[in-house]
Formats: C-alpha cells, sequence, structure tokens
C-alpha cells in the first residue's frame, strides 16, 4: 500500500499469512468481470493466481474485496489494465497484496499451497519474492 499510499504499510509491515497459504491457480485470458470473480470465488482459497493474460479490472477488483480475497497474482508486469492501472490498485492495496511477473505456464490450473513471502526491505512499497507453489 505505501506505493499508492502515503501511510500505506510497507514490506517489512506485510501480514505474512497473506501470502502464505492456500491458493488457486486460474487460466484466464481479457479483462476479468464481476461475474467472473463471482464464478470462481465459489470455492477458491483466498489467494488468486492467474494464468495468462488475464487483466483485473475496476468491477474484478471490487468484487475481490467483497469475496475477501487476501493475495491476487498475475503473469503480467501489473495488476490492472496497462494503459491504466491506477484505479485497479487503489481499490486493491488497502486489502491485498498484489504479486506481478508470475511465471505459471508450466502449472496446471488447481490448488496448491503457495509460499510468497518478499525479502524483507524495511521502509520499501514493494519487494521481489521467489513465489514456490507446492502440490498438496
Amino acid at each position: 500500500p505505501f506505493h499508492f499510499y502515503k501511510d500505506g504499510k510497507t514490506v517489512d509491515q506485510l501480514d505474512l499469512s497473506k501470502v502464505i497459504g492456500e491458493a488457486k491457480v486460474v487460466s484466464f485470458d481479457g479483462d476479468l468481470t464481476e461475474q467472473d470473480i463471482d464464478r470462481i470465488c465459489g470455492d477458491a482459497p483466498k489467494r488468486l493466481l492467474f494464468k495468462g493474460k488475464a487483466v483485473v479490472t475496476l468491477k474484478a477488483a471490487k468484487a475481490m474485496n467483497r469475496h475477501g480475497i487476501c493475495l491476487v497474482g498475475v503473469e503480467s508486469q501489473t495488476v490492472g489494465p496497462e494503459d491504466s492501472p491506477r484505479e485497479v490498485h487503489l481499490e486493491l492495496l488497502e486489502k491485498v497484496v498484489l504479486l506481478e511477473g508470475l511465471r505459471l505456464a508450466n502449472v496446471p490450473d488447481g490448488i496448491y499451497l503457495l509460499n510468497a513471502a518478499p525479502i524483507n526491505l524495511g521502509g520499501c512499497d514493494g519487494a521481489p519474492c521467489r513465489a514456490v507453489l507446492l502440490e498438496q
């Protein structure tokens, strides 16, 4: 959140329970809608990883907050439309951890144990991690 909010939390203040736990990998290309999120979140853990060229729209971001999603990951370099990601980031960042630049090409859709703890860079607005998925 510190990336967009002056008083937002920094990486060293991140609740690690958001980045470690069950996650659902879902293949998706295109703009995610509110209905897509409602369908995906039916039986999903609170961490979603999108495989493909998924774009989180503002309505999808609002639906994620409504469903209590605590982490969303994408393969692209930004969550939200590449030409205007700010609005989506502002909607998500108060409650949701964002993972960007994932490599999921060889990962089948399904439920996994995710460990995406960031490097503890005190005072920073983001940090690299080595996201690991383990079959359960």
